[in-house]
């Protein structure tokens, strides 16, 4: 709370303005291309998610601890598309570019939130690969229902928290010199950015919350397999050692997927077009959505099988249907 009064004791005349003006795509030669190319991600992400949510809920073999998490990646991956991606095509292709300062302050909510749950998330299935691996004659009990609902419920609350300190230092910022945000959705750092007054906070957790969702979350991945490797290298049979790391390959993938293309980003971000960057941004933030339920379905036993299961059902349902039909019309 002293932070958000900080401009009352400085006598700053607070300027808060009617709309924010999103500059992102604006210039970029034939940026129509690619904007089909995000309406097509987000059509292949939300039916792609949907049938894995689908499948979960009708399948009961799929209702262990793992597939909570699993369930809430795809509900994530669904909540932070179509809080993106309709909204930026909607600004760019309408030329809907002024957007109402609480409208976005709303967005950067939706948006933090969610794509700040994705990173989160895999470390909830990173934990439950570690167990698997490592305790498999215990992995049950120690891997509940309880405890999964109860990390990922913990998961939750702190995404939102982060989000909702990142937009109420927003709202102490003086936006006197513009409102012109450099980005293709309502971004925290291109936002502080445009304040007059004092913003130290702003820049803070600016800084902190990066590694809070992605650093921290990316190195505990990278310790828990350094100790599966660790446990697996003490199997005797190679065969039984390839078996084990196969069921962590679905989950390997999704960390590749996730945290890749924003390594890329912040290694080399500076150092490209700034057109380029800006796209290299935006693909960072709705490809994920896109290609997880792709890749863990391609390579995840349970999910196959009972896919597999699924369509056989129907299409024994469909031949019991014709059948029917036929005796009905003899």
């Amino acid at each position: 709370m002293e932070f958000f009064n900080t401009f009352r004791r400085q006598n700053i005349t607070f300027m808060r303005p009617a709309y924010f003006f999103i500059s992102g795509f604006i210039g970029i030669p034939h940026i129509e291309y690619y904007y089909a190319f995000l309406f097509f991600i987000y059509i292949v992400s939300v039916l792609g998610n949907t049938v894995v949510v689908i499948i979960i809920m009708l399948d009961n073999n799929l209702r262990s601890p793992k597939y909570i998490a699993v369930f809430n990646l795809v509900f994530v991956d669904l909540f932070s598309s179509s809080a993106l991606v309709p909204k930026v095509l909607d600004i760019f292709l309408f030329d809907h570019n002024y957007i109402p300062y609480n409208d976005c302050l709303t967005f950067l909510f939706f948006c933090f939130s969610s794509l700040s749950m994705q990173s989160l998330n895999l470390v909830a299935l990173a934990y439950d690969r570690l167990l698997a691996i490592i305790f498999p004659l215990h992995y049950q009990a120690k891997m509940t229902h309880r405890f999964m609902l109860s990390l990922v419920a913990f998961f939750w609350m702190f995404s939102i928290t982060i989000t909702l300190v990142s937009v109420g230092l927003l709202t102490r910022v003086s936006f006197c010199n513009s409102v012109i945000i450099n980005s293709y959705f309502c971004d925290h750092g291109p936002m502080y950015r445009l304040g007059c007054n004092d913003v130290t906070p702003n820049r803070a957790i600016g800084g902190l919350a990066p590694v809070l969702i992605l650093w921290l979350p990316l190195v505990f991945i990278l310790l828990s397999y350094c100790y599966i490797v660790y446990a697996l290298s003490k199997i005797s049979t190679v065969r039984e050692r390839i078996k084990a790391f196969k069921t962590c390959t679905g989950h390997l993938s999704l960390v590749a997927i996730n945290f890749l293309p924003i390594i890329f980003v912040y290694l080399f971000g500076g150092t490209i077009h700034p057109n380029a960057r800006i796209i290299n941004l935006s693909l960072t933030s709705v490809l994920p959505s896109m290609l997880n339920p792709i890749i863990y379905v391609l390579q995840t036993q349970e999910i196959k099988l009972s896919l597999k299961k699924l369509c056989k059902i129907e299409w024994h349902f469909k031949i019991a249907t014709r059948n029917e039909n036929a005796l009905c019309a003899a």
